[in-house]
Order: C-alpha cells, then structure tokens, then sequence
C-alpha cells in the first residue's frame, strides 16, 4: 500500500504546476515574487510584471527612509534639549545618542543625498515632535522650550556641536 501511495505522490509532485501570475505570486511569497520582478524587468517583459504591487512597494521603501530620517532626527533633537536645558544631569550617554543618530543621519544623506530637502522641509515639524517628548522625559514644562528649534539644521548636524 505505502508503495502505491508513493507513487500516487510522485506522480502528482511531477505533474506541472499551474503558472500563478507574478500578481498572485505577491499574495504568497514575497521574497519569490521580488525575484521574478526583477527577472522580468531585466527580460524587458513589462507585460507579465506586476506593476501595481511594484509602484507600491517602491513608494513604501522611500516613505521607509523618510520615516526613518524623521525619527532620528526626533530623537537626535530631544537629547540636544536635554543636554541644553539639564546641564546639571548631562551625561555620557546622552552624547552617545547624539553621536549615534548623527551618524545615522549623515549616513542616510550618504546613501539618499535627496533626503537632505527632506530634512530641511521636515525639520520644524520635527522639532515640535521632539519638544513635546523633551518635556515629557524631563518633567519641563513644554512652554519652557521654545516654539521654533533653538538649533539651526547646520548645528544639529555638525558632528562637534553641543549646547552649552
């Protein structure tokens, strides 16, 4: 019995499979369907290529950077108010952090250099973020922090920058 079963399996393991259109393939193994994304686009076969998944995922990944750049920009600008506004609880790693995220910043304009208009337009917006989380953190008052940043884009990036 196990020998007719076996070849009951086989046979159908050798019967081929019905072709999934690279639309489908995106709903059951994204990592294959990237793959023959990029088998398709290098055949030029723009015809079979699942085109509105691929606008998607390609506006995901910059929105991704973007998000990124944003939270280490957020945070990067919190620890600069703290170390501003408590002199007194200023510590080593707090300047790790700011060392830290600088570096990821600077790192994301290495590989994105579009992300620097990014950061520029984002920045003020940011700052409010990173006033409100300051504050919470260190029990000051949100009124005592001023509205607009008190660090230019330049300062919050030049590697040798602290608030005194």
């Amino acid at each position: 019995m196990a020998i007719a079963s076996d070849t009951t399996q086989a046979e159908n393991q050798a019967q081929p499979q019905q072709a999934i259109s690279h639309h489908d393939l995106y709903e059951q193994d994204f990592c294959l369907w990237i793959e023959k994304a990029l088998e398709l686009l290098r055949e030029g076969n723009l015809k079979d290529l699942d085109l509105e998944n691929l606008l998607e995922e390609i506006e995901d990944m910059s929105n991704s950077q973007k998000q990124a750049l944003e939270s280490n920009l957020k945070i990067l600008l919190m620890h600069l108010l703290k170390y501003q506004y408590q002199p007194d609880k200023r510590s080593n790693s707090w300047r790790f952090t700011i060392v830290e995220h600088r570096q990821r910043i600077h790192k994301a304009f290495k590989n994105s250099p579009s992300l620097k208009r990014y950061f520029l337009e984002e920045f003020a917006d940011v700052y409010l973020e990173a006033r409100k989380l300051a504050s919470v953190e260190t029990g000051i008052a949100v009124d005592a922090f001023p509205v607009t940043s008190p660090f230019a884009a330049s300062q919050v990036l030049d590697e040798d920058y602290l608030p005194e």
